[in-house]
């Protein structure tokens, strides 16, 4: 049996850089309670129209990246409350505390590492944060594209700044998070010891910076958007085909030899494109021609006598297209909701993982605001259903 699923994590998440991470670890089969509060919630569960009426705080955007977990509210403002986290703690035997709180929220919260390692000494704390645990500046995805340099680095030459299509910060971080609280787990596994983890989007952000970085501190270099053409080699781009739109790479001058083989790409024999380097010193005019000869083909046409002759192409699909490529369409996940009915189809993993593989690719329909505090509340800590109540009148449920 994989280890992870006998691993317990309790998350103060909303937004998506945690929520990310916990569905990746909940892929692995990781139980995943997340802790909302009782008045406010994870907003984006207002984000999207409703899955079905009368479900208000069941958005499609919340709906995403939330499959697979539990669901519980608890005011942590409440000294009630951070008493029922330090039980939740103890009782559920939790492995990992994870949140995207604001630093400066840590004590009031009654979250921060040194009081749940008291309770837990082996606990391994998660904090992820925008700019650091020193920081309690605001930071979402597109704030850190603009200060992590991907929105300069994004858009066609000479335009404005553009977001990337997908959160990149946000789920880059939950990667860079997944890999760290690996690490701190075999840590675990060897030392019996707990600890806490720090990780800031900037960071994470910014260590995607490699060739640009190097580029202008090393080199004076200043890499900058270019549209869909690439820096160092040509010719990279989309092309249009007589129905739809193309992207070809080509990465090496054995590539653009077997190029020159093709019918209509003959006239871009030219000494001057021998190398990678003449291609680079023309591409604005070597993409011009490049146009000229893909437009005489239909995509799937091109598509054929491309891979046939090994050269780097694919069509532009749309995100339907995605969906039925070969490569994507069987591993697609699944969350059914039991109570409508409703049948929710789920990005792929990264990696089909076993969990997965024996749950044939279903995941438990993402929880309802509050869902599993009776059973967790009632059945874990064994309070009664007037305990219950009392507490939800409180404010503290």
């Amino acid at each position: 049996m994989n280890a992870l699923r006998r691993l317990t994590l309790l998350s103060l998440e909303q937004a998506t850089v945690l929520p990310y991470l916990t569905y990746r670890l909940a892929q692995d089969g990781v139980r995943v309670i997340r802790l909302e509060h009782p008045q406010m919630g994870d907003p984006n569960r207002k984000v999207g129209e409703p899955f079905a009426p009368g479900e208000s705080e069941m958005g499609s955007y919340f709906l995403s990246i939330n499959a697979g977990k539990e669901a519980v509210t608890l005011n942590l403002k409440n000294p009630k409350g951070q008493q029922l986290l330090q039980d939740l703690i103890v009782r559920l035997n939790v492995d990992v505390f994870a949140t995207n709180q604001l630093p400066k929220n840590y004590a009031s919260l009654g979250i921060e590492y040194e009081t749940l390692r008291a309770v837990k000494p082996d606990l391994i704390w998660l904090g992820l944060t925008g700019f650091g645990p020193d920081s309690n500046e605001a930071a979402y995805d597109p704030v850190l594209q603009a200060r992590g340099g991907l929105m300069d680095l994004t858009g066609e030459a000479g335009g404005s700044p553009q977001v990337a299509g997908i959160p990149l910060p946000d789920m880059g971080t939950s990667e860079h998070a997944y890999g760290l609280l690996m690490r701190a787990l075999f840590e675990r596994s060897v030392t019996g010891k707990g600890s806490r983890l720090d990780l800031a989007m900037m960071d994470s952000t910014v260590s995607w910076l490699t060739q640009p970085i190097t580029m202008a501190k090393s080199f004076g270099k200043i890499m900058t958007r270019r549209g869909a053409t690439h820096e160092f080699f040509a010719p990279v781009s989309v092309y249009p085909t007589k129905d739809s739109y193309v992207y070809v790479a080509l990465g090496n001058d054995v590539q653009w030899t077997r190029l020159l083989s093709i019918p209509g790409f003959q006239g871009l024999d030219d000494p001057a494109y021998a190398t990678n380097a003449g291609r680079i010193a023309d591409v604005e005019r070597l993409n011009e021609r490049m146009a000229e000869a893909t437009r005489a083909y239909a995509t799937q046409e091109l598509l054929d006598i491309f891979r046939q002759a090994v050269i780097p192409i694919s069509k532009v699909q749309n995100v339907l297209e995605v969906c039925e490529d070969p490569a994507v369409k069987p591993k697609l996940l699944r969350a059914a909701d039991p109570t409508t009915g409703f049948r929710l189809t789920l990005a792929p993993p990264p990696f089909m993982t076993s969990y997965l593989t024996e749950n044939h690719q279903t995941l438990s329909f993402p929880p309802r605001f509050g869902e599993h505090n009776a059973v967790i509340y009632g059945e874990t800590l064994g309070l009664g259903e007037g305990d219950l109540a009392a507490l939800k009148s409180e404010g503290v449920i």
